[in-house]
């Protein structure tokens, strides 16, 4: 009897480890405004008819690999319908002459508009692969650590507590019986992790900094190897752009870019990682082989990014594995494949740009405003209606 007493305590005690954790999510990731969708042509999408779509359908043929991996009745978001509702299309991307890439998209999808409230404009950043140096042994000026996951990290999946919340996570560690926020940078790089071991060392603490901000990269060993450094989890900390804190500190917003944030804190060495641990997120590694050079790491969906084609976008809104299309200066059709912690909202999205010292400078200086597009299957699309308002939703 005392032994079931426990039990049913523990568990109790999970659930309400759960509960508050899915409280302590939404009051750090509050609701983004109402999304919208209103059904339109591609005749009327600004900047369709010249849209360059080649990459977006070698994309789309990865996206399709891990939506045929799924479950018929599995949930593609919001308004995705089930995997399903995606088999058709899949199979018909698989011979779709490379020649015609817009034409395959315009016999099998329907185009939405994407709207925000009454808004209908977004933003639109970029994220690239940064490289560093590192060594599996500390020495020389390879000192600061890079670390894989700690063993005492607890992830907590809220959506098996909210369906609302299916696809979302927070992260801690368990003290005393009590889900508690994990080491902030801050505590992170002055105490160093027990708890974690470290795949190598790097000589370049800032360098680490936009690594962890990009969420994949490469490195380049003292022994001449090269290795892809890919996503394996964060602390649960809230991210915070260090663009901001340096506008606090005088810093001029205009012009601001990750081009500007690199330099500021090789001039400041004395403040710079004060600036960096403004931002308590912190992320953690897997070390693996790079694979196909002329792609990205894995990202969220589970597939590799493709350089100007794939897109992060939020998952509480938006669909992973459909196309998008984005209107403005861009004029260019994306899969969304990708997510992050700075991407909220219904009509917000960063764009891969890829590998390189080319792909870094641009990717850096983008921010561009924007209509955003996503095109559903016809079948699906028949179902719906004209116009839909999630805002009760």
């Amino acid at each position: 009897m005392a032994t079931r007493h426990k039990h049913a305590v523990f568990l109790i005690g999970l659930l309400a480890l759960a509960l508050a954790a899915a409280g302590l999510w939404w009051y750090l990731h509050p609701a983004p405004g109402p999304l919208r969708l209103t059904r339109t042509t591609f005749a009327d999408v600004p900047g369709w008819t010249s849209a360059d779509a080649q990459g977006a359908l070698d994309a789309f043929r990865r996206s399709c690999a891990a939506i045929a991996k799924q479950a018929d009745a599995a949930g593609m978001g919001r308004y995705g319908g089930t995997a399903a509702d995606w088999r058709e299309v899949c199979a018909a991307a698989q011979s779709a002459t490379l020649a015609q890439p817009r034409a395959f998209f315009e016999v099998w999808f329907t185009p939405f508009a994407i709207g925000a409230g009454r808004a209908r404009d977004g933003r639109f950043t970029g994220y690239y692969e940064p490289q560093i140096r590192g060594s599996h042994k500390r020495h020389g000026p390879y000192r600061t650590p890079v670390y894989g996951r700690p063993d005492d990290l607890v992830t907590a999946d809220l959506g098996a507590f909210r369906p609302s919340l299916k696809g979302e996570s927070i992260a801690g560690k368990v003290e005393d019986g009590s889900l508690v926020p994990y080491a902030s940078r801050g505590e992170i790089d002055a105490h160093g992790l027990k708890h974690a071991r470290v795949l190598f060392y790097t000589d370049d603490e800032i360098s680490l900094f936009f690594l962890h901000i990009q969420g994949s990269g490469r490195v380049v060993f003292d022994d001449g190897s090269v290795a892809r450094v890919t996503y394996a989890a964060q602390n649960g900390r809230p991210y915070t752009a260090v663009g901001k804190t340096l506008m606090a500190r005088g810093v001029p917003r205009e012009g601001m870019s990750m081009q500007v944030i690199r330099a500021w804190l090789k001039a400041h060495p004395k403040d710079a990682r004060a600036v960096m641990e403004s931002d308590a997120s912190y992320v953690f590694f897997n070390e693996e082989p790079v694979g196909d050079p002329a792609l990205g790491a894995r990202g969220a969906e589970g597939v590799p990014l493709t350089p100007m084609a794939s897109l992060a976008v939020d998952p509480r809104l938006n669909t992973l594995g459909a196309p998008y299309f984005v209107s403005g200066d861009l004029d260019r059709l994306f899969i969304a494949q990708d997510i992050g912690g700075a991407i909220r909202g219904a009509v917000r999205g960063d764009v891969y740009f890829g590998f390189g010292s080319e792909a870094e400078d641009k990717a850096g200086k983008m921010d561009q405003t924007g209509r955003m597009f996503v095109l559903l299957p016809k079948a699906l699309a028949r179902r719906m209606k004209d116009e839909i308002d999630f805002s009760g939703t």
